[in-house]
């Protein structure tokens, strides 16, 4: 088959409202490996309007105007009681050097309306309210700005915030969730045990991530009781004897950055060793190599989890556990690369919108690399991930080694991912060093995994 691939939609799909690529059949050709595309999807739309305060009432829809503000390509700050010292002294003054470009429902800033409004002529505001009931004193607070007033008991469509903040609206509907309220912004958290030092590696250039500052350490915050979640738990611990079908599934497709396509046949029970997680080389038509991955059936929205895994030694080779979802993208990541054994990478990735947005900025996200004390190659270890509305922790063994907080240096993923288990040639030499293919086959082993979290 020959496929071109264009920038633009030559065929509308609709007429009714502009085309995207939601019916494209390019993502599929990507998943079997007859496409690929490993250059980083690029995120064009940059706010030329800054700062944005948005204000109004509890309830009112603030969280999806922030959420919307985020899709817009604005690094927005949301739903706080505070904001930290840092940022609210350089707002304040007017300093360039903010990690903010818009603020919606943030309590400390009601009061400095006026002279926000003073400060930043150019600003854009937005306030939610029932106009017909807007105080006098409300409408003070704000004169001569360029203020958008939106009406609390209308739904909102794009249409009225870009034309305020003059960009194009994304090609997916207008946000619409439930309001998180104030979170207490937390100026003090007491069990902050220490962690080992971590390496930052290069990092995609985002609206959705905060370049690192000496004086950021991110928003530790209250989880807000509209987050308290309404689904069901899953609590298990899988020893991994047999594959469950109706828990696990065993890939059959592929990625771009992956050389290799996953089958289920690499995927081989070891008699008390759990599974085997192995690479090979071999044709294949679209790939010259085969690999191994396991996936849960289900998707999960925060908890624990945690897998005894022995990875391989093979340069050239990942071997992952992660929680991921697409459309928006959304990544939690431990990994461990063939080159390096010694060395621990736990990577986020962050793009906004509701279940469906087609948002996948970059192939990076935001690494970091952490010394191990051993090689992870040669025993089996335990590596897991803590993931709650407010921040991500990693353990190795037992051990706290890496923990993030919202924009230190993105946003926490705050939507179901499913959780997955692989072994894969990556084409980047830059991650794992040179394939070598005189050490293949090669294996990785998952002995156990754990799971207590919601569904």
């Amino acid at each position: 088959m020959d496929v071109r691939a264009l920038s633009r939609p030559v065929v509308n799909q609709r007429l009714d409202t502009a085309s995207t690529n939601s019916y494209s059949i390019l993502p599929a050709l990507s998943r079997i490996g007859v496409l690929d595309d490993c250059g980083t999807a690029l995120f064009h739309q940059r706010p030329v309007h800054f700062p944005v305060f948005a204000f109004g009432a509890p309830g009112s829809g603030l969280s999806s105007l922030a959420l919307a503000l985020s899709m817009l390509g604005y690094r927005c700050c949301s739903d706080l009681d505070h904001i930290p010292e840092y940022e609210f002294e350089g707002l304040m003054a007017g300093r360039g050097r903010r990690v903010f470009n818009a603020y919606v429902n943030i309590g400390s800033l009601g009061p400095h309306a006026r002279a926000l409004a003073s400060r930043y002529p150019r600003a854009k505001f937005v306030v939610i309210d029932d106009e017909k009931r807007a105080s006098n004193s409300q409408c003070d607070a704000f004169k001569g700005a360029d203020v958008l007033r939106l009406d609390a008991e209308r739904p909102h469509s794009w249409h009225a915030l870009c034309e305020h903040v003059t960009l194009p609206p994304p090609a997916t509907p207008s946000p619409a969730v439930r309001d998180t309220g104030q979170r207490r912004y937390l100026t003090a958290v007491l069990d902050t045990p220490t962690v080992p030092p971590a390496k930052r590696l290069r990092h995609d250039l985002s609206p959705w991530i905060a370049e690192p500052h000496e004086s950021w350490r991110g928003i530790r915050a209250s989880v807000s009781e509209h987050l308290k979640t309404s689904r069901s738990r899953v609590n298990f611990d899988d020893d991994l004897t047999r594959t469950e079908t109706v828990r696990w599934l065993l890939r059959n497709d592929t990625f771009p950055g992956n050389l290799a396509l996953f089958r289920p046949a690499n995927v081989t029970a070891k008699s008390g060793e759990g599974l085997s997680l192995t690479v090979i080389q071999e044709p294949l038509g679209v790939r010259s190599f085969s690999a191994a991955s396991i996936s849960s059936r289900g998707a999960f929205l925060y908890g624990r989890f945690e897998a005894t895994l022995q990875a391989t030694s093979v340069p050239g080779l990942v071997s992952g556990f992660f929680l991921h979802r697409d459309s928006p993208r959304q990544e939690i990541d431990v990994e461990i690369t063939g080159n390096r054994p010694d060395r621990l990478l736990v990577n986020v990735f962050y793009n906004p919108g509701p279940e469906g947005a087609k948002f996948d900025y970059g192939y990076r996200g935001t690494p970091v690399a952490i010394k191990l004390g051993f090689d992870a190659s040669e025993a089996a270890h335990r590596f897991a991930i803590e993931w709650n509305p407010s921040e991500i922790r990693w353990f190795v063994d037992g051990e706290l080694v890496h923990r993030r907080a919202e924009w230190d240096p993105t946003p926490i993923p705050n939507l179901p991912m499913m959780l997955h288990v692989n072994t894969w040639p990556t084409r980047s030499r830059e991650l794992a060093g040179r394939l070598a293919l005189r050490s293949l086959p090669a294996s990785a082993i998952v002995r156990r995994i754990a799971v207590d979290a919601f569904e």
